[in-house]
């Protein structure tokens, strides 16, 4: 039985499938529409705040007072997106700025001026990152417990030092830098060094080697030692990168206040983590934007700025940042389930 005749295929027209789009570029979508929705928020509040007290939060000094106000939680946030992204937690954050700024404001500190009072809060914020790293990276505790600790006696030592009183600043140099004559075609200081840390902690996370370890550490330690990375020295480099930032707000706390207190740095470490969450950071580590982080940022001044505006109770405005938290972490775990 002869078989049916078939022509032969012709190369010109078969159609070939086509290709699938990278999955960076799914990624890079999904991160466009974060940031833009982040932004659409902020607008949002930017209209409110507008309709609300139209002279009063349109003013220039209060949108300098609001960038001002997010430069210290943000400059935390940064070091806090680094250490999430890389699967672990700093609930020490608020403490260490507490202690850091106290330490960096004793009399005999500001005996060394400027000079002494920056290096001292870096030091003791870094210091701090390098207990936390150590305990958590080569003495294998978990980082919420670990950190927990740090924050427990963090506070407890910026009491004893402090004695429950408020250590006013007294260095000229470094108070001038809150004072309107110090700001730059408009800018405050303390933006311009928010907006310096946040660059770096972007170029790093994003184009960088170390951001890439961070990255791979967060979404699978094992893969990511199998690959040749150092994991227990990655997450060490991670604490004393959080320590940094934590020493850096706390000098910024202390030009904003003049003054350093045991109370500083108070939910801080909430704060942070909010503000990374709804950015776009993973709790669970393997994914975040320093841009997200940043955007959440300046949500939740603005928001805590409108409520303070309005005379409105601050309980009200805890409970709407829960309402942000909740929604966002909602919408990251929609966003997981369908990739």
């Amino acid at each position: 039985m002869t078989q049916p005749f078939s022509p032969p295929l012709d190369s010109s027209t078969d159609k070939v499938p086509p290709a699938r789009p990278p999955a960076w570029r799914g990624l890079l979508i999904r991160a466009d529409v974060r940031t833009l929705s982040l932004l659409g928020v902020l607008a949002v509040l930017i209209v409110i705040g507008g309709i609300t007290k139209p002279d009063e939060f349109l003013d220039t000094r209060n949108l300098q007072l609001v960038l001002t106000q997010a430069s210290v939680i943000g400059v935390v946030t940064v070091g806090m997106t680094f250490v999430i992204v890389s699967g672990g937690i700093d609930l020490s954050v608020g403490a260490i700025v507490a202690l850091a700024s106290v330490w960096a404001t004793t009399v005999a500190t500001q005996e060394y001026g400027f000079a002494g009072i920056l290096f001292t809060a870096v030091v003791v914020g870094v210091g701090c990152g390098l207990v936390n790293g150590v305990l958590i990276a080569y003495g294998a505790m978990v980082p919420f417990i670990a950190t927990l600790a740090m924050l427990a006696s963090a506070r407890g030592l910026s009491l004893q030092i402090t004695d429950g009183r408020t250590q006013i600043v007294t260095v000229p140099s470094v108070l001038d830098l809150g004072e309107r004559d110090a700001y730059v075609l408009g800018i405050p200081p303390l933006v311009m060094v928010f907006a310096v840390v946040t660059i770096i902690g972007w170029l790093v996370l994003n184009r960088t080697t170390f951001g890439r370890r961070t990255v791979a550490v967060g979404g699978n330690p094992e893969a990511a030692r199998l690959a040749g990375i150092d994991v227990r020295r990655q997450r060490l480099y991670l604490y004393l990168l959080s320590g940094l930032c934590c020493g850096i707000a706390a000098f910024l706390l202390i030009v904003l206040a003049g003054s350093g207190q045991n109370t500083n740095g108070n939910l801080y470490e909430l704060d942070a983590i909010a503000a990374a969450i709804i950015g776009g950071t993973l709790l669970t580590g393997g994914r975040g934007t320093i841009t997200g982080s940043v955007l959440g940022v300046l949500i939740f001044t603005t928001i805590t700025n409108i409520f303070a505006l309005n005379n409105l109770q601050s309980d009200v405005q805890q409970i709407a940042k829960g309402a942000i938290i909740v929604a966002a972490v909602l919408v990251q775990r929609r966003t997981a389930s369908t990739t």
